[in-house]
């Protein structure tokens, strides 16, 4: 007889033990070792949670305020972000909700505020760590981008704001909050050399900046930092996409007075006179 062959799941972060009367449902998850809904679940906050996932181990209470402080900061970008704009044409165009919410991941992944400039500005500070001439260096002579097949090269520093005139007061308020309670040195140093850098880079210091500097405070690898960034600003997508949704095509922001409602008639005296 054949010896029946058991598929297994190889994971670091996840193990499960089957029903005895169902190998298909679980009856205990261990996160890390964490029996999720033993001991985890009414114990933990979604923040120390979210934090496991990502590093297989607790958090320390720094390092929960960090995250928790950079989780609201980015939770909503706000309607003029582009990332929450495709929600947004998602919702008013009747798309599905998932739909809405790929159309954020989508253009809010590349270099322009999105999750990949935060990839590279995590390996700046790899390669920098807290030295301003090794920053001024690497902004003035930016180095070679790997995967030009996937992505466009940067056209600005990473982190900082190309259409900026001036640092924005959410982000310097963010940036004083984090380092003041999480007391993270390299916040603490990007705070104290904000003005030096952002003259190196003739633009001022971006949100996208901060979270990367939160990231390296982490101990989050680039690949890490992309896709937690990309997930920490989904719920302000969300919730514009269902509020566009309902408001409509008519109260669709920074176009709407500019659109004129023409009958059918109307339009095919245009079509003939074409």
């Amino acid at each position: 007889m054949t010896e029946k062959k058991i598929e297994k799941i190889t994971t670091r972060i996840w193990n499960e033990i089957a029903e005895e009367d169902n190998p298909f449902a679980a009856s205990a998850c261990y996160c890390a070792g964490y029996d999720v809904y033993g001991d985890l679940l009414g114990k933990a906050s979604y923040i120390e949670y979210l934090y496991l996932l990502f590093k297989l181990e607790r958090p320390s209470p720094s390092q929960t305020r960090l995250l928790e402080g950079l989780a609201i900061a980015l939770a909503n970008p706000g309607p003029r972000d582009h990332s929450v704009r495709a929600a947004m044409c998602a919702g008013v165009g009747g798309s599905t909700h998932a739909s809405a919410l790929i159309a954020a991941i989508s253009v809010g992944a590349g270099n322009l505020g999105g999750g990949r400039e935060v990839f590279t500005a995590v390996q700046y500070w790899n390669q920098c760590g807290m030295d301003l001439d090794a920053w001024t260096a690497m902004i003035k002579e930016p180095p070679v981008e790997e995967r030009a097949d996937v992505w466009m090269p940067m056209e600005h520093p990473p982190g900082f704001d190309p259409n900026g005139v001036s640092c924005p007061t959410p982000v310097r308020q963010t940036l004083a909050h984090l380092a003041e309670v999480s007391g993270a040195e390299n916040l603490i140093w990007l705070q104290q050399n904000r003005s030096a850098l952002e003259e190196a880079a003739e633009l001022p210091l971006a949100m996208p900046g901060v979270a990367a500097a939160v990231m390296v405070a982490l101990e989050l690898s680039p690949e890490q930092s992309e896709i937690l960034y990309l997930l920490l600003r989904l719920p302000g997508a969300a919730v514009h996409s269902l509020e566009q949704e309902k408001l409509g095509w008519r109260k669709y922001p920074f176009f709407g007075d500019g659109l004129k409602l023409i009958d059918k008639s109307e339009s095919d005296e245009r079509k003939e006179g074409e």
